[in-house]
């Protein structure tokens, strides 16, 4: 049984690698995937066409916006790759990454009678003393799930965020694909300048997290409590007796969602409260708590009356742990103070690079030039958010990938910006962040930290010179009984050890097909005597047997090189 289900899934496999290449290749990609040989990693008895296929309707597009819609073609796993993607301008350019930010998530919704056999299978025969009823029309349809009114058994109005039926099953045998695809990208491709890998599987953990509904009920729960005693900024009270993995009950929200803002609705003092409130409310997040909200765009914030604010969708988050903010605040102060080898020095540690490649003339050279940006420039006339597309664009030039969870806390930064830019044009983020940024950097350098630091520093030395003594005495003992070895990691060395033996069990070869060669032209000669005739035999079935071994050596070198190309 365990067979038939590992070939059934391998079959689904192709057809899905059928379906994401014939895709991509009525979009415009055909000749991308044969000239990286992605047909190659298919049978042949699957069909795949897309060379020259090109639709007309794509034809005339540019690659990012031809891409963008292959991603929605292809469904939930693709369309979050792309969302994201748009968050990280380190890995892909930014008019790449702008295009990722448009990616439709809205799809019809599913049959009532679908949703109707979820919430059976979740709450059985106890769903009648949980849910008293829900509305058949869904309020909001997205990819990965759509969102009901309900009303639960004590007659408490909220929203189900529903998973849709058979998602977990598309997105793991996607995932798969996408593994594979990256680990043939990392063999094939060695200087992307970032691991294709290390990226899939952070995507694929923040994809485990949105199929499971538990994991987003548990953060706006922690949200909510960070801001318990804040009236101005709002998170939904999550109703843990109707949420299970496939289903979220949530506090209904009811306020103008940012998206459907019309000009009129908000009074410029209400609209200047709310962008103040959400700013806070991130910059608390990213910069005190840790813990944030990755994706706070105006279609998941609420503007609620008073100009309070109010927060859903909290499925895709970021943490920054505390080594990350004091990087982040080495960073801020080497800029402020123009000091270029600080930043150098910081960037290193964020792209964990050889520090030689921070030696290179051309990028020290660019972070002087960006450094020199932020000199004598007023901070109202900053804006953060092409700096730091300038500033990524510089680090992916050279190669260098800044850590996830920094990039993650960058772009919700930003992204709250340019919501404040849409309510009020004229709020300052840079001044209005200014205090926050000088409490990290303080948190960072003030008297405190240092005397923590040097306390710890002297900690450590102390258990070192404790523990000095057994480990040279260790030392020594080892060195007496002859048992102390050094072990050494040849790295980079495979190829040629490879081709070395490929190149010595081809000579091998080489050597036994011409000794039976040989051997079998002297037994064919010596045949000619009378009474011999067996040994003519024994002779032809030498030069078969020859010829077998040097057609399998042919084919094996012909592998290898296919393999390596």
């Amino acid at each position: 049984m365990p067979d038939l289900l590992a070939i059934n899934q391998t079959l689904r496999n192709l057809k899905r690698y059928a379906e994401i290449l014939s895709t991509l290749g009525r979009h415009g990609f055909g000749e991308a995937i044969h000239e990286m040989h992605l047909d190659r990693m298919i049978e042949k008895s699957v069909s795949f066409m897309t060379a020259g296929r090109v639709s007309p309707e794509f034809a005339h597009l540019p690659r990012p916006v031809r891409l963008r819609k292959a991603m929605e073609d292809l469904g939930p796993t693709f369309v979050k790759l792309g969302q994201v993607l748009s968050t990280r301008p380190d890995l892909i350019p930014p008019e790449w990454a702008e295009e990722f930010r448009s990616l439709q998530d809205n799809v019809p919704q599913v049959d009532f009678a679908e949703i109707e056999k979820r919430l059976d299978e979740e709450f059985g025969d106890e769903r009648k003393n949980v849910l008293k009823s829900v509305e058949p029309k869904a309020i909001a349809a997205a990819s990965m799930a759509q969102v009901h009114r309900a009303v639960l058994k004590d007659g408490t109005h909220v929203v189900l965020k529903v998973l849709r039926p058979g998602i977990r099953e598309q997105t793991e045998t996607d995932m798969e694909i996408m593994r594979t695809l990256a680990h043939w990208a990392e063999h094939h491709f060695a200087n992307m300048g970032y691991s294709p890998v290390e990226v899939v599987n952070e995507f694929a953990r923040e994809l485990a997290k949105e199929v499971d509904l538990t994991h987003e009920g548990r953060a706006t729960e922690r949200f909510r409590e960070q801001f318990q005693d804040d009236p101005d900024i709002v998170f939904p009270k999550v109703h843990w007796e109707a949420t299970t993995r496939n289903i979220l009950a949530l506090e209904e929200i009811k306020g103008i969602l940012l998206s459907r803002y019309k000009e009129g609705d908000l009074t410029k003092a209400e609209r200047r409260a709310v962008v103040a409130n959400g700013a806070r409310a991130v910059l608390r997040q990213c910069l005190d708590f840790g813990f944030f909200h990755a994706d706070p765009h105006p279609g998941n914030l609420f503007a609620l009356k008073g100009g309070r604010i109010a927060f859903i969708d909290c499925g895709m988050t970021g943490q920054a742990d505390s080594r990350t903010t004091q990087q982040l605040a080495d960073l801020v102060s080497g800029v402020v103070s123009g000091d270029v080898d600080r930043v150098i020095a910081v960037v290193g540690l964020l792209g964990d690079i050889d520090p030689s490649k921070l030696e290179n003339r051309g990028f020290r050279a660019d972070v002087r030039d960006f450094v020199t940006r932020f000199q004598n420039v007023p901070l109202e006339q900053l804006n953060m958010g092409p700096l730091l597309q300038d500033f990524f664009a510089r680090l992916r030039a050279h190669h260098i990938r800044c850590p996830g969870d920094l990039v993650m806390l960058i772009k919700a930064l930003t992204t709250i910006e340019s919501v404040g830019e849409t309510l009020d044009p004229d709020f300052q983020m840079v001044e209005f962040a200014r205090p926050y940024v000088e409490r990290l950097v303080k948190k960072r350098y003030g008297y405190k930290a240092l005397r923590r630091r040097i306390t710890a520093s002297m900690m450590g030395y102390a258990e070192l010179a404790e523990d000095l003594p057994g480990e040279i005495k260790f030392l020594f003992s080892q060195l007496r009984r002859n048992r102390l070895a050094v072990n050494l990691e040849h790295r980079g060395l495979q190829r040629m050890v490879n081709t070395v033996e490929h190149a010595s069990r081809n000579v091998s070869f080489a050597l036994v097909i011409s000794a039976m060669l040989v051997g079998s032209a002297i037994l064919v000669l010596a045949a000619r005597d009378p009474g011999t005739g067996g040994l003519w035999f024994l002779g032809i079935g030498g030069f078969v047997t020859a010829a077998v071994l040097a057609i399998l050596m042919i084919v094996s070198n012909r592998r290898l090189r296919i393999d390596r190309d």
